[in-house]
């Protein structure tokens, strides 16, 4: 072979020999890494409803209920605020109070308290409801002294006694105002006793009347909420 057709060859053979190992080498890298992504994304501000049916949205789906509509709002303007529907039919304050410390695990920023009316229609003394009330608040300041509490107030039909229907109505007001807790004067106003508004017991609303209750928590509660921004 002619030296300059065999100086040709080899050349050309040492520019294949390049290709083919920079072709598996892969495509060159940078001698650092690009920085990881984080996001400033706080953690969301927590309101927790610790209630009885009537949060737990008896009779129908939690997601009518007015805890989840309250979410709904909330949502809506954008705030970065979980809603914890801690409803469990049935409660009375002692049992509200009874499982506090479990609900005390997650930081609480809003304390919506809406307890008290299987106590006024099992006839449980005045003094003791209002006992595990000041004691479900006094729990959770402790744990969280920033902590801003809303008291839902309700009724008793006057079947219960008229001494008792009165001292049992004034508990809410009178706890709201020694705590500085915002106060919701009737869960249920509107509501009670409308026949279209509430399921076959006329104890519980239905889903439209949830519709209400959740108006009447949202008077109250949007400012709390404002305040936390």
């Amino acid at each position: 072979m002619p030296q300059k057709v065999k100086t040709r060859a080899m050349v050309l053979l040492s520019l294949l020999l390049m290709v083919a190992c920079a072709s598996s080498q892969g495509p060159p890298t940078s001698s650092s890494s690009p920085p990881e992504l984080t996001t400033d994304e706080p953690e969301p501000k927590t309101v927790v409803i610790l209630g009885n049916s009537l949060t737990a949205g008896f009779g129908i789906s939690r997601e009518q209920a007015f805890p989840a509509l309250i979410q709904d709002e909330i949502d809506k303007l954008g705030w970065n605020i979980e809603v914890v529907d801690a409803g469990v039919s049935g409660d009375t304050t002692a049992s509200g109070l009874r499982r506090l410390d479990w609900l005390l695990k997650r930081k609480i920023d809003v304390l919506v308290i809406e307890l008290g009316a299987n106590d006024g229609l099992r006839g449980v003394p005045i003094s003791e409801t209002k006992r595990n009330i000041q004691a479900i608040i006094d729990k959770t300041r402790r744990a969280y002294p920033d902590v801003k509490i809303v008291i839902a107030g309700m009724k008793l039909p006057p079947n219960m006694g008229q001494e008792y229907v009165s001292a049992f109505e004034q508990i809410f007001p009178e706890l709201a105002r020694s705590n500085n807790a915002a106060l919701i004067p009737f869960l249920l106003e509107g509501v009670a006793a409308d026949p279209k508004l509430n399921l076959i017991d006329r104890i519980h609303p239905t889903a439209e009347g949830h519709k209400i209750v959740a108006r009447n928590v949202w008077t109250v509660l949007k400012p709390v909420l404002e305040s936390i921004q």
